[in-house]
């Protein structure tokens, strides 16, 4: 049984907890916040044996932890990843990696020089109909996979850190498309880097909560000579969209993560329905399982099974680290206007 300590008491930090319960060789033994009253509600409704800190280093020191999972703003992933592995604890840290490629290749020395087993929490590349997707790609059913299109897209954060571009390091295309970039170098392989890149961002509807870009698009050009589009939206009613379309010399594939079996009109509240839904009343389409849906319950049982191995994981810090440095490029796009050279600096 591998004891699990969770850094951090909001949405994506009961994501990952509810993820969890469905790693059958996982226990969520500590949990951190820096409010006690928040760390005490989140134990109590996730893991009421948990012990319950609001101290990092702390959690990290406590012996029944063995990976520590960091589920905090983009600002304080550095220290949490620093305070983990100077406690010599597996890690595991939530997308963006960090807030830059310099900042991300730091992080990647600190749990390389510390010799920690590391994972990079990116859920796209493990919901099951990308996973599928990526099966029946790599069986040939579509021959080579020429172009790529995907779209993450809803009506802004819920969570009122990411709204503060300075300190988060970006807007919409950092919060949303770094899920895509990966998805990206997934589906074309990551030995065909993206060596270049075009992008275009802009301020259109939520200029009165933050100064970074709340609509974005990027082009990315990989060695191969193949083209990914990714778009990233703060500014779509309706609910989430995450879609990927993928063509081929000999076919095309089409996933929708936030479709659901399950839609209707409703004149009353039926409480919780999906992540970042706009209305409770009308038309809405919920979307059952959603840690499941969204690739989170895979993506921990993956870390906690490699962790438990000694094995690396499918997505790493390395991986973490070569998105971040897309995504300079892709704002070194937005300011010059031209296509700009991936940098990827260790």
């Amino acid at each position: 049984m591998i004891g699990v300590g969770l850094i951090g008491s909001g949405f994506i930090s009961a994501t990952y907890a509810e993820a969890l319960q469905d790693v059958r060789n996982a226990e969520l033994v500590a949990s951190y916040s820096r409010t006690p009253a928040r760390a005490e509600a989140f134990a109590a409704r996730w893991a009421p044996e948990a012990s319950r800190y609001d101290d990092m280093a702390a959690l990290c020191a406590d012996p029944r932890v063995d990976l520590v999972v960091i589920a905090l703003p983009n600002e304080v992933h550095l220290e949490a990843v620093r305070i983990a592995a100077s406690a010599g604890k597996g890690v595991v840290c939530t997308k963006p990696l960090a807030r830059t490629g310099a900042e991300a290749a730091e992080m990647l020395r600190v749990v390389r020089e510390a010799g920690v087993w590391h994972g990079y929490a990116e859920s796209s590349v493990f919901s099951p109909n990308i996973a599928k997707a990526h099966q029946m790609l790599s069986a040939g059913a579509i021959g080579d996979l020429l172009t790529m299109r995907a779209r993450e897209a809803h009506s802004g954060p819920h969570a009122p850190h990411f709204w503060d571009a300075e300190t988060a390091g970006g807007g919409a295309l950092l919060d949303m498309g770094c899920h895509t970039i990966e998805s990206a170098r997934h589906f074309f392989g990551k030995e065909n880097p993206i060596v270049e890149v075009f992008a275009w961002g802009a301020t259109l509807a939520h200029a009165d909560k933050t100064t970074g870009e709340d609509t974005a698009i990027a082009l990315l050009k990989f060695a191969g000579g193949q083209l990914a589009t990714v778009e990233s939206s703060w500014i779509e009613k309706g609910g989430m969209q995450l879609r990927h379309e993928l063509v081929g010399s000999a076919g095309r594939l089409v996933t929708d993560t936030s479709s659901t079996p399950v839609w209707g009109f409703i004149e009353h509240p039926a409480g919780y329905l999906v992540e970042k839904a706009d209305s409770d009343t009308g038309w809405v389409y919920p979307v059952p399982e959603e840690a499941r849906a969204y690739g989170f319950s895979q993506e921990m049982r993956h870390f906690v099974d490699c962790f438990a191995r000694g094995e690396v994981p499918v997505e790493t810090f390395e991986d973490g680290h070569v998105v971040n440095c897309v995504l300079d490029a892709c704002y070194a796009s937005m300011k010059s206007g031209v296509w700009e050279k991936v940098q990827v600096r260790e």
